[in-house]
């Protein structure tokens, strides 16, 4: 069955969303970020050594404001959207993730690759994130000072929250080996 011009313009809406939560995360712009999320977001993010699990907007503020500090580096790439328009306010949507996090306070390179599996609500005329999920499908982690790189430019040293601000987090995340 054809897209009708509507369900077009949605889905391209919908891709810009969730470009936009990958170029704010990675730049700690808390402020673009306090509007991509519904107030009831609901948060699963399945790592290899970690379970990250909540509800709510501020928790996800929250988390992502103390997991893309001043002490990181990161860089997230969504490819390939498959999105589906599910109802006239709510649509579904996959995304294959490939991403880079470099924390300089305990010398972890970090490269993955998951799989993000999201539900959006259309919320007075302008798509939100829902409900957002991910399962890795890699996880290579390594001390970054065994790379032999150097890290030359690191916005988030200029744009993320400073130690001092942070606060913790470690209710919202279960670590394993």
């Amino acid at each position: 069955m054809p897209f009708t011009l509507q369900q077009l313009s949605d889905i391209e809406e919908i891709k810009i969303l969730k470009h936009r939560y990958f170029r704010a995360i990675d730049t700690a712009d808390m402020e673009l970020l306090s509007g991509l999320f519904t107030e009831d977001v609901a948060c699963n993010y399945n790592g290899g050594t970690y379970k990250v699990s909540f509800k709510g907007r501020a928790a996800m503020l929250e988390f992502l404001a103390n997991s893309f500090h001043s002490g990181a580096a990161a860089m997230h790439h969504g490819h390939m959207p498959e999105i589906s328009i599910t109802g006239d306010t709510t649509a579904s949507g996959i995304w294959y993730l490939e991403d880079v996090f470099i924390n300089t306070e305990t010398d972890e390179h970090t490269f993955g690759t998951a799989i993000y599996t999201d539900s959006y609500r259309c919320v007075g005329g302008t798509w939100k994130i829902e409900t957002t999920s991910y399962d890795r499908v890699i996880e290579v982690v390594s001390k970054f000072s065994e790379t032999g790189a150097r890290l030359t430019v690191q916005r988030l040293a200029a744009t993320g929250r400073k130690p001092e601000a942070r606060t913790d987090i470690s209710h919202l995340v279960t670590w394993q080996a």
